[in-house]
């Protein structure tokens, strides 16, 4: 074989000095993309181009997201999806927070943090701080994604609502020859869709905190979730799952108003102070922990109530009514006992709360930004 044929047949050699590596090349991504791999396309996509020479050295990388799949199309459903995850991550950590703040609010064991969870450890181990920690899951995260989605869908409803009767003219009531403008600036669409959050999420919700509830009181009595659903179908039926709903909303609707009002309000007038547009991630946690924290202090009274008559029936002296539950606590315990358990609360809540906001806005700048769909 002569020289030259052996030549034309040889591999092409670099130039020196010069590397080019990509892990991609654009014809081989447009066709990954094209067809996609598995059920939601390429899990992500990586191109790297490096060159270097001797004079001009130079590195360029770039992330992009995978598209997301067609049922998060909307802006609604990467809310609601935006919503479970910063719930079940926020949950996940702090679950023996909320071990020991139930304990304390119902009255079993010992009157203080530590005391509780040293009992807890003793009793069950170091397993028993996350006792219940299944179920939590199982509602957090329909219960953060309907609860966070509903809060910013009705508030753009009724922010535009507003603007929409600014524009055409308030709504008017006509009683005879009398008319009467009914102005509707009055009405907060933060507290509003705050309010029906709050309404939302518990009516759906409710039979997971009932067992929730079971599971972290009585482990001996519900040790395994597939028993607490018997158990509680067999001495109640369907109804037993809804008990307690009536005090439920009656002490959700003030904290989720307030929690919701105040974070929003605290985060726009800070965002007015500062002179800028966002909050960093650092202040989400500290605005949302205060707002969790003035919004749990407010309506801590209601909850005691809820949980006495949710857990009554475990120790034989259920209250028929929130009224008689207040009125009960107040017998017993004094004004005091209406705070019971409020320290261990609120080392619950405002992590939790704070958590929650910074996981929630971290991943609706994923879902809703960095896709291409600022909306």
């Amino acid at each position: 074989m002569s020289s030259s044929n052996t030549n034309s047949h040889s591999k092409p050699q670099p130039q020196e000095g010069n590397m080019a590596l990509q892990t991609h090349s654009p014809s081989h991504a447009h066709n990954s993309n094209k067809h996609g791999h598995g059920v939601f396309g390429d899990v992500y996509t990586i191109t790297k181009d490096m060159h270097a020479d001797h004079h001009n050295p130079s590195f360029d990388f770039q992330f992009r997201l995978p598209p997301l799949p067609n049922f998060l199309g909307s802006r609604e459903a990467r809310e609601f999806f935006s919503g479970a995850l910063a719930g079940a991550m926020t949950k996940a950590i702090l679950a023996p927070l909320e071990t020991i703040r139930t304990r304390m609010v119902v009255g079993v064991g010992s009157r203080n943090i530590a005391g509780s969870f040293v009992e807890v450890i003793q009793q069950q181990g170091w397993q028993g701080l996350w006792a219940g920690n299944m179920i939590n899951m199982l509602r957090i995260v329909p219960t953060q994604a309907i609860e966070l989605a509903t809060f910013e869908c009705v508030k753009r409803a009724m922010t535009s609502l507003q603007n929409k009767w600014e524009e055409d003219g308030h709504p008017k009531l006509q009683i005879g020859f009398i008319d009467f403008n009914l102005p509707m600036s009055w009405i907060s669409p933060v507290a509003v869709a705050g309010a029906a959050a709050g309404i939302a999420s518990t009516i759906v919700c409710h039979p997971l905190e009932v067992l929730k509830d079971r599971l972290t009181v009585s482990p001996e009595i519900y040790p395994t979730l597939g028993i607490a659903i018997r158990n509680i179908y067999k001495d109640g039926g369907v109804g037993a799952f809804y008990a307690g709903i009536s005090p439920t909303l009656v002490g959700m609707l003030p904290y989720s108003t307030c929690y919701y009002f105040l974070y929003d309000t605290m985060k726009d007038s800070y965002c007015q102070t500062k002179n800028k547009k966002t909050l960093n991630r650092p202040e989400m946690l500290l605005i949302g922990a205060l707002a969790g924290f003035t919004a749990s202090t407010i309506s801590f009274p209601l909850e005691v109530a809820r949980k006495r008559l949710m857990v009554g029936a475990l120790q034989g002296k259920c209250p028929p009514n929130m009224a008689a539950a207040l009125t009960e606590v107040i017998r017993e315990e004094g004004l005091k006992g209406l705070y019971r358990g409020w320290g261990a609360s609120c080392l619950k809540v405002m992590p939790s709360s704070g958590i929650t906001w910074m996981f929630y806005e971290a991943w609706k700048d994923i879902l809703l930004v960095q896709n291409g769909n600022p909306f």
